[in-house]
């Protein structure tokens, strides 16, 4: 009897290194398919880069310039429209139409549509962006990141505005971070 036991405990004993060989190849894949992970430094720059976007934007409608072209490069180079089937943007000053799942509603949002609510956030214009992080998270494999936080917004008189925000980021194709998750909102106020 205890032969006939033993080849099925053999047999088992097989099946699982073969499961645990499989396992340890497919973590192997992940982790060269992942061969930049995102840090949290790449974070932080994209964060100054993206605020730096909107100032231009502002700027470039100041002087009269082809604001909506900046905004739609702004968009093009920050957000993954391009390279996800699903963006997730909920934008400050959106009400009505809350929720911007594709470019053409993020451009109305940052420079404005006649006959809607947006009034163009970007054109305000502001002269500087600075980040407060409260965390940033990146996922053990490194190919997405999220930061949370406020973000301060300078107006042309001095005064900042501040936002709450959530960014999460996905490494696109080029190479650079994508924002696949931006979430802002003013903060809460009982009056």
């Amino acid at each position: 009897m205890n032969k006939f036991i033993a080849f099925p405990v053999v047999g088992v004993a097989a099946i699982a290194l073969a499961a645990c060989t499989e396992a340890a190849s497919t973590d192997t894949a992940t982790a060269s398919e992942n061969a930049n992970p995102i840090t949290a430094d790449e974070v932080a720059a994209a964060q100054q880069a993206w605020g730096e976007g909107i100032v231009t934007i502002g700027q470039t409608f100041t002087d009269e310039g082809d604001y909506s072209a900046a905004a739609t490069d702004h968009i093009a180079n920050f957000y993954g429209y391009d390279s996800t089937d699903t963006l997730l943007f909920k934008p400050t000053l959106a009400a009505e139409d809350q929720f911007r799942g594709d470019a053409d509603e993020a451009l109305s949002y940052f420079v404005g549509t006649e006959g809607t609510e947006d009034g163009g956030f970007a054109i305000a214009p502001y002269t500087a962006v600075r980040w407060e992080n409260e965390g940033t998270f990146i996922d053990d494999d490194g190919s997405t990141a999220m930061a949370m936080g406020n973000y301060y917004f300078t107006g042309t008189d001095g005064n900042e505005t501040k936002v709450e925000y959530s960014f999460g980021y996905t490494r696109g194709e080029d190479g650079e971070l994508d924002i696949v998750l931006h979430h802002s909102s003013l903060p809460f106020s009982a009056e």
